[in-house]
Formats: C-alpha cells, sequence, structure tokens
C-alpha cells in the first residue's frame, strides 16, 4: 500500500520545456485528486531548468524531509556545447548575444582544456539562476536588465568525458559526473572561455542522481495511469 501523505520518493523523467515547479504542480494536483484531499506536501529535490531533461526526484508528505540528503547526491549529465557563440543565459532560452572564433580549436585542444575542469574547482553560477542576492533570486533581477554579482562557489568534477566532438559544426558532447550546485550552463560558459573562444549549451540530459538512472524513472504521462494502480487508491 501506498501512502503518499506518510511520504513517497517518486523518480520522474522530466520533459523538455517544463519548469521543474511544473512537474511538482501536476504531481500534487493528481494526487489530491486521486487521495480526495486539498492540500499535499510535494516537492523535488534538484531543479532543472526548462531546457534540460531527465532524473528528477519529487518527494510527497513527510518524505520531503529528505529533500537535502537527496539534492547532495552526485549528479551524472550527458550535455551538448555549440562552440564560437555565447547567450546571456548560457543556454537556448535567450539568443546568441557574442560570435567568437573556432578556427583554432582542435580535439587535442578540447582534451587539454577539459583536463583543467577535473576535479575541484571554482565556478561562478549563472546570473540567470536561482541563487539568491541580497534575498533576490538572480534571475528575476538578470531579467530586469539589472547586474548581477554572484560570488564563486567551490564544487568538484568527478569525470569529464569526451563522448563526441563535430569539427564541422564546433558542437562537442560531454559526460559530466559533478558535485551538488554544479551549473552545467556556467561550465560551457568556462569551457568556452578557456578555448579562447565562447560556448553555451544546447542540449542537456540528467542521466543519473545518485543511483538513480533515468531509464528507471516514470514518464509524467504515465503517473495517472499508474496512480489507479495502487493499492490505496
Amino acid at each position: 500500500m501506498t501512502d503518499f501523505q506518510e511520504g513517497q520518493i517518486l523518480y520522474f523523467d522530466k520533459p523538455l520545456r517544463w519548469t521543474s515547479f511544473n512537474l511538482v504542480a501536476k504531481v500534487r494536483w493528481l494526487l489530491c485528486q486521486y487521495l480526495g484531499v486539498k492540500k499535499l506536501k510535494v516537492g523535488h529535490a534538484g531543479t532543472l531548468d526548462p531546457l534540460a531533461t531527465g532524473v528528477l526526484i519529487v518527494c510527497t508528505g513527510k518524505a520531503t524531509k529528505r529533500i537535502d540528503e537527496l539534492q547532495a547526491h552526485t549528479k551524472e549529465y550527458v550535455a551538448t556545447l555549440q562552440l564560437g557563440a555565447t547567450t546571456p543565459c548560457f543556454d537556448l532560452e535567450k539568443p546568441i548575444d557574442a560570435t567568437y572564433p573556432t578556427e583554432h580549436i582542435t580535439l587535442e585542444r578540447i582534451q587539454q582544456v577539459l583536463s583543467q575542469f577535473i576535479g575541484q574547482i571554482e565556478q561562478v553560477p549563472p546570473s540567470f539562476s536561482a541563487c539568491k542576492v541580497d534575498g533576490h533570486r538572480a534571475y528575476k533581477l538578470a531579467r530586469k536588465g539589472e547586474e548581477v554579482d554572484l560570488k564563486p562557489k567551490i564544487l568538484v568534477i568527478d569525470e569529464l568525458e569526451l563522448q563526441h566532438f563535430d569539427a564541422e559544426k564546433m558542437q562537442l558532447t560531454l559526460r559530466i559526473v559533478c558535485s551538488k550546485g554544479t551549473y552545467i550552463r556556467a561550465l560551457a560558459r568556462d569551457i568556452g572561455k578557456a578555448l579562447d573562444s565562447g560556448a553555451h549549451l544546447i542540449a542537456l540530459r540528467r542521466t543519473r542522481v545518485g543511483d538513480i538512472r533515468v531509464e528507471q524513472c516514470m514518464q509524467i504521462e504515465d503517473f495517472e495511469p499508474w496512480l489507479k494502480n495502487q493499492t490505496n487508491i
């Protein structure tokens, strides 16, 4: 018997263009409908940007007390970077704001640069992020055109594997295993700078959180039929 009010941990493959909040709201609404309650505590462990897909852990009821613990787990991503151009938010949410030369970029140079990002590094979070500045979310200030001064954070990149490099399109695909608090958009920015060029994310998928892989996760459209099979509903 599944007791969502006592607390359950659910694993979803977040769809493209959904915010993490959108998915949590949908799960909460469906649970309230099937449980016949007006309120239920539901939260997620680790935000994914709207243009990212993959593992999103959702906690219900008393299991929301475990969110901090779950957020601390190591994460794995597969990211595709476009070299030679930047955007204000370092992904496709905003249009390109600057272009850079790429003729000097070779496979060897990429491999050399990637090795610099393995281990403990400092990273300045993106202005378009949920980090707080004087009590305000950075992305809200950035969208108003205000300057956002974010301090660098210490984080750990355990693995940074080059999976594919398309020299014609100047696109590279990376597998990244990293600690809590890593912004893959900011990593793309920093890799672009280290290559004496620019870069931004064009695709991002979170493939693992702790021991949970994306293959084990539920699609949101399958959640309602799954609920109907629970014995206490």
